[in-house]
């Protein structure tokens, strides 16, 4: 019995070691080829600048080079684990407010991403359902941190564009006795709510048009098909809930004027 467990746990970092994708020249020339396949699509077909995605194929590859060199380091420690996080919390709020370019909104968006964040983040931390090591903790962080920032951005940009656009209607119903508050949420809020569908569309079609990067990262690591099916279930149902809120948020301090238009 021990024999054939143990011939089992080979066999299965036989197999993770064999799906793991190798680093070298071939991989980096088919990256280049994707990268200038995207910067010409978007160059030639006017949709926006090609500089922009090489830029941002430089900047990804520069990044995850510097966070592969000094993740092993970083895990070792919690404190290190935890400074990590929230520096992925600082970038994802400037980000977001950069995205959005609203004067004097970045606290204010850094507050919402941190009200979808820290209850998805406390909730599975404290319950135990996701372990407190860091090699766990750090990519849950990151997935989750990285939605809300996504969802955050274009609920901002929807609810400034719309109130931007629906002036006239906004001064229409201050006219008719609405409160500030109230007139701004009857503009912007179900545009802003359009930030939710990417979230929702993954989720409604995990398994079946998507097998998203918790799950094919589990399989690749030797985890069996059942336990990343569990951790990507997690992955999708808590960033749903924290989309929703920090997208809530978003909308709230727009209409309060926190966030200006």
């Amino acid at each position: 019995m021990r024999r054939a467990t143990r011939a089992g746990s080979e066999s299965g970092r036989i197999g993770a070691v064999s799906a793991a994708i190798e680093a070298g020249p071939l991989l980096a020339a088919v990256l280049a080829v994707f990268v200038l396949i995207a910067a010409t699509v978007v160059w030639r077909g006017g949709l926006g600048s090609g500089r922009a995605v090489l830029v941002a194929a430089v900047r990804a590859v520069v990044q995850l080079a510097a966070v592969s060199l000094v993740i092993t380091a970083i895990l070792r420690s919690g404190w290190w684990t935890a400074g990590f996080v929230l520096f992925m919390f600082a970038v994802a709020s400037f980000t977001a407010y950069r995205r959005v370019e609203a004067p004097g909104g970045w606290p204010w968006f850094a507050a919402a991403i941190a009200a979808g964040v820290l209850p998805v983040l406390a909730l599975v931390l404290a319950t135990g359902v996701v372990p407190g090591k860091p090699i766990v903790v750090v990519p849950i962080a990151g997935i989750v941190i990285g939605g809300a920032m996504t969802a955050t951005a274009q609920a901002g940009r929807r609810a400034l564009d719309e109130l931007k656009t629906r002036h006239g209607e906004y001064e229409a119903a201050l006219a008719l006795g609405f409160m500030p508050r109230a007139a701004a949420l009857e503009i912007c809020r179900p545009s802003a709510g359009h930030a939710l569908i990417p979230g929702l569309d993954q989720t409604r079609t995990v398994g079946l048009v998507t097998l998203p990067g918790a799950y094919v990262g589990m399989l690749l690591g030797g985890a069996s098909p059942v336990q990343a099916g569990v951790a990507q279930l997690l992955v999708l149902i808590g960033l749903l809930a924290a989309q929703s809120i920090a997208v809530l948020a978003t909308v709230e301090f727009v209409a309060f004027g926190r966030i200006s238009w």
